[in-house]
């Protein structure tokens, strides 16, 4: 019976030494910015893991915590771009959430628009938006951003997203022609996620593109061969 309680006892120990970071997270979920400043002026770390392996700051995007979230980037200790398992930034999962609110404390608070790989604009593509696509554009996001596999935020609208960004992305420069490594393009996406009507808008806007740029390759040929 007594080695039951050491261990009883160890195990309690255990617990509260994780209690505040646990505490954190939880606060976090909850949306109570006020717990979650309490606990940063106590000294709890807010880029430590809990008991399950969450962190509050991806917590707080994920729930859409808007109180917590500012209670937590007011903090100076706070590490924005700190990737998750998945190489995921906090900025990624407020904007595949449609969290416009959160991804703008976040942008305004320094975490990074552009980064190598998948980025935020390709997450806000991917998902209900709320104007989160059109808001990274205007703080400079790469529109022909590539992934590890060249896929592109277009080609994500084109597949999974709300249909409403693909006007914003091509405005902003967004190639319709460009292919990843399977040599699709944002209108075989489309046609592959049953958008057969956007498939086809794609492939004439690609059309259109390709063939101004052979009639200005035309033009600059022969303008070199007149001089």
């Amino acid at each position: 019976m007594k080695a039951w309680w050491a261990v009883a006892a160890l195990a309690a120990a255990g617990w509260a030494q994780a209690a505040p970071v646990d505490d954190l997270v939880i606060a976090a979920e909850m949306n109570d910015g006020r717990t979650v400043q309490r606990l940063l002026q106590q000294g709890v770390d807010p880029n430590q893991a809990d008991a399950r392996g969450r962190k509050a700051l991806f917590i707080a995007a994920k729930e859409e915590s808007q109180r917590a979230l500012e209670s937590l980037l007011a903090s100076p200790d706070l590490r924005l771009d700190e990737a998750n398992a998945q190489g995921e930034t906090p900025l990624m999962i407020a904007a595949i959430r449609g969290s416009l609110g959160a991804v703008q404390a976040l942008v305004k608070r320094g975490a990074a628009v552009n980064r190598p790989g998948w980025t935020p604009l390709h997450y806000a593509c991917s998902g209900p938006d709320n104007g989160v696509a059109a808001f990274l554009l205007a703080q400079g996001a790469e529109p022909n951003a590539r992934s590890e596999n060249g896929t592109t935020p277009l080609m994500m609208a084109a597949r999974y997203g709300n249909t409403d960004v693909i006007p914003l992305l091509l405005k902003a420069g967004a190639e319709p022609r460009a292919a990843n490594e399977q040599e699709l393009t944002a209108a075989d996406f489309a046609a592959r996620g049953g958008r057969d009507v956007l498939a086809k808008e794609l492939r004439r806007i690609s059309q259109q593109r390709q063939q101004r740029a052979a009639e200005a390759a035309r033009a600059a040929e022969a303008a070199s061969s007149a001089n």
